[in-house]
């Protein structure tokens, strides 16, 4: 009788996604990427036109397609950022499963555009590089064995994870691709770190890598060539990795100016591969210490929030997707300023590319939603009430 005169008690199912999303997320990382997706613009304007001249296309047809893809990654970010971790699994799962599927078949149906490694899936306006999208579904996958092999009585996790790791590693040097192959390898690595692997274990991983190494130096032409450049004291002017040289030598503290740069007419990977060098002679040191602030605090700050984090999988998976982050942006810049041999690795949210946009958006989506605030206690607050008693 109470519900027919005053009708039915009003439900409530929570707040809404989006007030809950916006309170929840780390604002701080969101506007550092962001950032860099507006420097990427910017730096595109600066560095692709004349290739688009040299193809024959409109001076900025490269900046309205990082635009649009730029796009679809945000989007794609924004959207996976909502999910819960359990989403965020399901999702790694089903896009892991996809990318790998295409990553064995690249052998028979890829192309290498004349660059001499196998990576891309070609549909004619548009190409597909399956490496991006592995690897956000890898370090979760990988993640989420790990932490089912710490709970009581569950599977040798980071047995099977190890498997899949060599097994992923093996297709990728066989493209060749090496710089992804190190990615991975070390993504596993840092969460093998995390979940309590023994010190001397690790060493001796990585003496195997080195092994490895030494191995595919002397069986592959293709790595031999590489490490052969980085080695050699005398860098050759009218190579990749001269002119960056030259043009991060150019650009001083201050750059020599937006549009004075000559770089990137020499340059046939200017807007990709080595864009930061292109920040570094128009805009100077400044602009390149800014870019490296803006990584260095997504990666710390993602790390900070996980350090409070209870769920294993979710402190494994984030300080995976964080690492990987901000060591494929270290290699990209430090294959620039020599620091490291030639990878072929873009610059996270800055370089041109349809994967690595699209990619890095899911990738950061998932870093996102994994560092959201949930309720649950600190991890601190549980070890000192353990040392209390």
């Amino acid at each position: 009788m109470t519900e027919m005169v005053y009708g039915a008690p009003r439900v409530v199912t929570g707040d809404p996604v989006l007030p809950r999303w916006w309170r929840t997320i780390d604002k701080w990382s969101m506007c550092c990427i962001l950032a860099l997706f507006g420097i990427g613009l910017l730096l595109g304007l600066a560095s692709s036109p004349p290739l688009a001249a040299k193809n024959g296309l409109s001076p900025f047809y490269y900046v309205t397609r990082q635009g649009f893809f730029g796009g679809m990654a945000l989007i794609a970010m924004f959207g996976v950022s909502m999910l819960t971790p359990v989403m965020v699994r399901r999702l790694a799962v089903i896009g892991f499963a996809c990318a790998f599927v295409a990553l064995a078949l690249l052998p028979v149906f890829g192309t290498d555009f004349g660059k001499g490694a196998v990576r891309w899936y070609s549909f004619g306006f548009a190409s597909v590089q399956p490496s991006e999208f592995l690897k956000p579904g890898f370090v979760v996958v990988a993640a989420w064995l790990m932490a089912a092999g710490l709970s009581v009585g569950g599977p040798p996790g980071r047995m099977y994870s190890f498997i899949l790791t060599i097994v992923i590693v093996a297709f990728l040097a066989l493209q060749p691709d090496f710089g992804q192959a190190c990615l991975v390898l070390f993504s596993w690595g840092v969460m093998y770190f995390v979940a309590g692997a023994p010190m001397t274990l690790l060493i001796a991983l990585g003496g195997v890598v080195g092994a490895v190494g030494v191995f595919s130096y002397n069986m592959s032409e293709h790595f031999a060539r590489r490490i052969d450049g980085f080695l050699n004291p005398d860098v050759d002017p009218r190579t990749q990795l001269g002119y960056a040289t030259n043009a991060i030598r150019e650009g001083g503290f201050f750059g020599v100016g937006v549009g004075e740069g000559q770089v990137k007419w020499s340059l046939p990977d200017a807007h990709t591969d080595f864009i930061i060098a292109v920040a570094a002679e128009e805009y100077g040191l400044i602009c390149v210490m800014a870019i490296i602030t803006l990584y260095g605090v997504i990666v710390v700050r993602t790390l900070m929030r996980l350090m409070k984090e209870r769920d294993p999988f979710v402190r494994l998976a984030g300080t995976g997707l964080a690492c990987a982050f901000g060591v494929q942006a270290m290699i990209n810049m430090g294959v620039a300023v020599r620091l490291l041999p030639a990878k072929g690795m873009t610059l996270p949210f800055v370089s041109y590319g349809g994967s690595s946009l699209i990619a890095g958006g899911i990738a950061v989506g998932m870093l996102l939603a994994l560092t959201r605030s949930r309720p649950q206690g600190e991890i601190g607050d549980i070890l000192m009430r353990r040392v209390g008693r």
